[in-house]
């Protein structure tokens, strides 16, 4: 009984205590996976947001820089004197916020023409990318620039070790656009430096995380970086100091900058964990130079969903602690029965059938189960003593029932023996009328190349007459033995010759032959008969050949399909004759077996078929003068035609009854 309490503690308890935890497990698993892809989501539209802005902001100063170019008032400045160009070119940098604007006429082979950007400028057309500057590069435009975009690396947690002290190269969304005036051409190049262009990475933060959408719930940093360099960033590494200088982990590194993948997960950013998304930079040369990133904190997070999961476990708790006992309470006014009910079935197993449970004092199910089983005890009690009344009575009967049986199973045995022998035999049948219309060519064969041996010897033959006349011998001796096989496999053949057979009715009793193939495999079939013309052919023969086609398609459809038969007359060499398609919705044939199917012994039923139907059935067809071939249905499937040529008299169509 110990284990009969043990089950239904466990059978109350499991789900509370196993199941539950699962389920709640699964739960977990599940929502926090899904809550993961909303943060990823988030981050993935963030990053999108920021390319978007930085994209505008190629954009509008590609727009800015041609709209001055293709402006009147440069090309007054154009013709007038030098001083005068370089205050128009610096009273323009300031109003469009540039860095640097100049004009490099097209005769000029300087430095400055190395770049992508200001070659599609003098080639005709307007080009923004962002481009990366040495020290030197930045020289040209004055010291403060090149002061500006100094940035000295500190040293970052996780990042890829290097001996550098300084970033001295800038990060500039370079634009250039074409000067067409005469006398005056080349391009107009303008820039902005991003590095410390705190403005510029604050405008995307805004636009980020402080907007009507997330109301700022967010923690959100952006950064722009040169290579793995942090050049501009809203990163703090203190309260009031950001974290130029800075280097992005190598796991990040690798996955952005050397395999040029979006970064979408978790990272650590200098001092804490963010949800994060890099996006690769390429500058006009195409190669990978930097990465622009946006990242909220993880941790507001991690904190919400730790108290989820806490609030969930108390729930949990809370639940146990008040069910366990009440499930103790209702399982202990079972047990109390069960136990007496063992111990009565205990005692009749022992052989004492009079036990009895008595009253249990329960009313419910298992008070009734008690009371039922006081009832089946007393019926086992009277039908025990029956019982060894009938023991007598079967033994006498099982007895007779055995001799019976004996001899049932002699005779099952012998007609078992009988019907493989009948399956053997029709094998065999099968198998010899193969072999025996194989057999016919090469005998034909060999007796032709003996007659044109006694041609090409002529007297001379007469040294060789016992041997050619032994083959002639054993060629009469192989046609007698073929004649006997294929009298033995195909007994229709001798005795039946050919006649005017009306196809359609000879078709409509193949079906009913093969009717049980059909409906087996749930085939529909669709008739399509036209009024035809008689043909000359031995009706058995081609009784055959449409039988063969039609297990044919059954089988290639291997279920449920439409076998489709169709029957009209057709024209074909400028002789008239009937022909009947059977089509099938099964795979096909594949084109490389579509010219093989006709040769003897090639079948796609390894196992099943002696690949000799269709080689025999285009010999039948062509012995009546007609044509059999095979194709692939364009809806797909296998069609197989049959054409026989009309009887030549005037009166050679076939009546149809009217339906």
């Amino acid at each position: 009984m110990k284990s009969v309490r043990l089950r239904l503690l466990i059978l109350a308890l499991l789900p509370l205590v196993v199941l539950m935890p699962l389920l709640l497990i699964l739960a977990t698993t599940r929502w926090t996976k899904d809550y993961d892809d909303v943060l990823i989501a988030n981050v993935q539209s963030d990053l999108r947001i920021a390319e978007q802005y930085l994209g505008r902001i190629l954009a509008r100063t590609g727009a800015g820089v041609q709209g001055v170019a293709e402006s009147q008032r440069f090309h007054d400045v154009l013709n007038a004197p030098p001083a005068q160009l370089a205050t128009y070119l610096a009273q323009t940098r300031e109003e469009l916020e540039l860095d640097f604007l100049y004009f490099l006429p097209a005769d000029e082979a300087t430095e400055l023409a190395k770049w992508p950007v200001v070659q599609s400028a003098l080639s005709g057309q307007v080009s923004s990318e962002i481009d990366i500057f040495m020290r030197e590069d930045l020289a040209r435009f004055g010291e403060a620039l090149e002061a500006r975009a100094r940035i000295p690396l500190i040293d970052t947690e996780a990042a890829v070790p290097t001996d550098r002290l300084a970033e001295d190269r800038g990060m500039v969304v370079h634009t250039a656009s074409p000067v067409m005036q005469a006398g005056h051409q080349g391009a107009l190049v303008g820039g902005i430096l991003l590095n410390r262009n705190l403005d510029f990475i604050d405008t995307i933060n805004a636009l980020v995380y402080l907007n009507a959408a997330t109301g700022g719930d967010r923690q959100g940093t952006a950064t722009l970086f040169l290579e793995d360099v942090r050049v501009s960033t809203n990163v703090r590494l203190f309260e009031d100091v950001r974290a130029l200088g800075t280097r992005v982990s190598a796991a990040v590194r690798g996955a952005v900058l050397d395999d040029g993948r979006t970064w979408l997960d978790r990272a650590f950013v200098v001092n804490d964990w963010y949800i994060s998304g890099y996006l690769p930079l390429t500058d006009s040369f195409g190669q990978r130079v930097g990465m622009l990133y946006v990242g909220f904190l993880e941790a507001p997070f991690n904190a919400a969903k730790r108290s989820a999961y806490l609030t969930m476990l108390a729930a949990f708790g809370g639940v146990l602690i008040l069910s366990g006992p009440l499930f103790l309470r209702m399982a202990k006014g079972i047990f109390s029965p069960l136990e007496q009910m063992t111990r009565t079935m205990r005692r009749v197993e022992n052989g004492d059938l009079a036990a009895r449970n008595g009253p249990i004092g329960s009313r419910d199910e298992i008070g009734q189960v008690a009371a039922h089983l006081d009832t089946l005890l007393d019926q086992i009690q009277d039908r025990d003593q029956a019982l060894r009344d009938w023991a007598d009575e079967l033994n006498e009967r099982v007895d007779k029932r055995t001799a019976e049986l004996r001899e049932a199973n002699a005779k099952l045995e012998e007609t078992f023996k009988q019907l493989v022998m009948s399956e053997k035999l029709a094998s065999i049948g099968e198998i010899t009328a193969g072999v025996a219309h194989e057999i016919n060519n090469p005998v034909a064969v060999i007796q032709g190349n003996v007659d044109v041996i006694r041609e090409a010897l002529q007297e001379d033959a007469q040294s060789v007459s016992t041997e050619l006349n032994l083959i002639d011998r054993q060629v009469q001796r192989i046609d007698a033995i073929v004649g006997k096989l294929l009298q033995f496999a195909r007994p229709s053949d001798f005795g039946t010759f050919e006649e005017s057979v009306d196809i359609a009715p000879l078709i409509d009793d193949c079906l009913i032959l093969v009717d049980h193939v059909v409906s087996k495999k749930g085939i529909t079939v669709e008739r399509s008969f036209d009024n035809t013309r008689l043909v000359t052919i031995n009706p058995g023969e081609l009784q055959q050949v449409i039988i063969n086609l039609v297990v044919n398609a059954a089988q290639a459809m291997e279920g449920a399909g439409t076998l489709t038969l169709t029957l009209t007359e057709r024209e074909r060499d400028g002789q008239e004759g009937v022909q009947l398609v059977v089509a099938d919705t099964g795979p096909g044939i594949d084109e490389d077996k579509l010219q093989k199917v006709f040769d003897p012994f090639h079948t796609t039923k390894l196992g099943e078929g002696t690949g000799l139907g269709l080689s025999i059935s285009q010999t039948l067809i062509q012995r009546a003068n007609g044509l059999i071939s095979a194709s692939n249905r364009p809806s797909g499937g296998a069609a197989f035609t049959i054409w026989l040529p009309a009887r030549d008299d005037d009166m050679s169509f076939a009546p149809r009854a009217m339906a």
